[in-house]
């Protein structure tokens, strides 16, 4: 079983910026694949990165891309999404997930607000 804690939110100003970080309960964190997702209110559950369990290979939603950044330090079972040049549309909670085939494990999220 594994359980994730995010934190790091909180209100920043347009063009600012914001880390967030999962932390995980579990020896296998290590190997699982984590994500983060936002959702809006009003709106559905958005994909925005992702990062493999060796911290390798990253992928992120275009809305991100060139602007947020997601890395891992496995010996501290900690994965981090750096916000940068943040939006006003990146208003949203922030959840962490994990898994290895499926993100099975999910964190009860951490709100970002930009104010414009």
């Amino acid at each position: 079983q594994v359980q994730l804690v995010e934190a790091g939110g909180g209100l920043v100003q347009t063009g600012g910026s914001l880390r967030l970080s999962c932390t995980a309960s579990g020896r296998t964190f290590s190997t699982y694949v984590v994500g983060w997702f936002r959702q809006a209110p009003g709106k559905g559950r958005e994909f925005v990165a992702r990062i493999s369990s060796t911290g390798l290979n990253t992928m992120y939603a275009d809305s991100v891309k060139g602007r947020f950044t997601i890395s891992r330090d496995n010996a501290k079972n900690t994965v981090a999404l750096q916000m940068n040049s943040l939006k006003p549309e990146d208003t949203a909670v922030y959840y962490c997930a994990a898994g290895d085939a499926r993100y099975n494990y999910w964190g009860q999220g951490t709100q970002v607000t930009v104010s414009s």
